[in-house]
């Protein structure tokens, strides 16, 4: 699958994201503001906000060296436990010509994303139960990629649920093992999602382990 390469290469012919040494940084849509107390710099006259890897799992994904995930400038995502959008505003300056739908079930983090999205216009916010696709299936219209970060037990089957719902191409599933089985090692739990979404007829392109970014954290890059 073609996606976007985050490397230095495709930094300079698509400035939407910039990486230089060991940091990250995505092009502020919103020119002087930043999302979470971030840092704005200045590249070759353009403003970046800079990613932290400690603050968005993403971010932890590609400096750990996954070179290339299904992002490409005009993706439709799903993002599923969207809190209060620190990654998601990162994403929707990388997908700039695409759609967000954000989906979030708690009320607190969902009205700090009400105000996010009101100054990112490819941002739409969704209180909801990512368990339940039926409730936000009139607002979604359509989903090439879904991009799930929700800590509980049946955070696979939902995010199964949520890829054939929307007939999605593609997904990113990050997965915390210690709200699927706290006692379990990890990186066994790990081998058994995607022993589970294999046998469910997805295709794992990779599983990279968070650490030391995200404790008990694995990536999962999917193709459906």
């Amino acid at each position: 699958m073609k996606g976007a390469r985050f490397d230095s290469e495709s930094a300079r012919a698509a400035p939407r994201l910039m990486r230089q040494d060991d940091t990250l940084y995505t092009r502020n849509a919103v020119p002087g503001t930043a999302v979470y107390g971030e840092r704005l710099v200045s590249i070759d006259g353009i403003e970046y906000r800079r990613w932290s890897p400690l603050r968005s799992k993403l971010a932890a994904l590609i400096l750990l060296g996954h070179r290339e995930v299904p992002l490409e400038v005009d993706s439709r995502v799903l993002y599923l436990g969207a809190a209060s959008g620190t990654t998601a505003s990162h994403m929707s300056e990388i997908c700039a010509g695409g759609i967000l739908y954000c989906v979030e079930v708690s009320q607190r983090s969902f009205r700090d994303l009400v105000r996010l999205c009101e100054s990112r216009l490819n941002m739409i916010p969704i209180l909801g139960d990512a368990s339940r696709p039926d409730d936000y299936d009139p607002i979604v219209e359509r989903a090439d990629i879904v991009y799930q970060d929700i800590a509980q037990r049946l955070q696979v089957n939902i995010f199964l649920r949520n890829l054939r719902h929307f007939h999605a191409h593609a997904g990113i599933l990050m997965l915390k093992s210690r709200s699927m089985n706290v006692s379990k090692d990890p990186q066994r739990v790990f081998a058994e999602v995607k022993a589970k979404l294999s046998a469910e007829g997805v295709q794992v392109n990779d599983v990279v382990d968070l650490s030391p970014y995200s404790k008990d954290h694995a990536a999962f890059i999917v193709e459906v």
